[in-house]
Order: C-alpha cells, then sequence, then structure tokens
C-alpha cells in the first residue's frame, strides 16, 4: 500500500512529498535486494544484532569478549561499530554459538 506523507510545515512541507511503503518485514527486501540475497542479509542483520547485545548485557570489554568469542580485539570492534559486512553468515554463526545462543530453524508458512 502507497501513501503520500507530507511533511510538517516546519520542513519544507510541500516540495518533496514522500512516498511511503508498508513493509515486506525484511528491509532488505524492501531495498529492492532479491529474495535469497534479502534473507541472508536479514540474517546476518539479526544475529550480529543479538551477538553485540549479548556482549553488552554481559558487561565484557573487548579483551574479554574477545577471549570468550576466540576472535581478535579489532574483530569485536568490528562487531561493536556494526561493520556487519565483514562477516559471512557462517562466521556470525559461529560467535553465536560461542556466545551460547541455541540456533534453530524452521519453515516459512
Amino acid at each position: 500500500m502507497n501513501r503520500k506523507v507530507e511533511k510538517r510545515p516546519d520542513s519544507n512541507a510541500g516540495k518533496i512529498p514522500l512516498d511511503v511503503h508498508d513493509s515486506s518485514g525484511n528491509v532488505f527486501l524492501d531495498l529492492g535486494y532479491a529474495s535469497d540475497d534479502a534473507e541472508i542479509l536479514r540474517l546476518r542483520a539479526d544475529m550480529m544484532a543479538e551477538v553485540r547485545k549479548w556482549v553488552s548485557d554481559e558487561g565484557l570489554t573487548p579483551a574479554e569478549a574477545a577471549k570468550i568469542l576466540q576472535v581478535s580485539q579489532s574483530r569485536i570492534s568490528d562487531l561493536v561499530c556494526g561493520n556487519w559486512e565483514k562477516f559471512s553468515l557462517e562466521a556470525l554463526v559461529v560467535l553465536a554459538i560461542r556466545c551460547g545462543f541455541k540456533l534453530s530453524l524452521s519453515k516459512a508458512a
């Protein structure tokens, strides 16, 4: 469903109408990636977010996180800074397992 949304009067209203679309639930699919690629990118982003959250929730220093996850501190920096392009799906699966996550797969409805 497409809707036209006008900006507030105090922000260039009427100059550039914005097209607003309902989300598919996968931002990468919404951005035009092929469905297979979009799903892989979504999995990578979600897994990275969970591992980052785990490091934060545990209150780990970069050195402690690196030791537990068996990676270098620079990899932890990449993780914390959200440099998702530096992590393959497989690498993120390994990190998630090392954090103690149990991963599962289910068929889409």
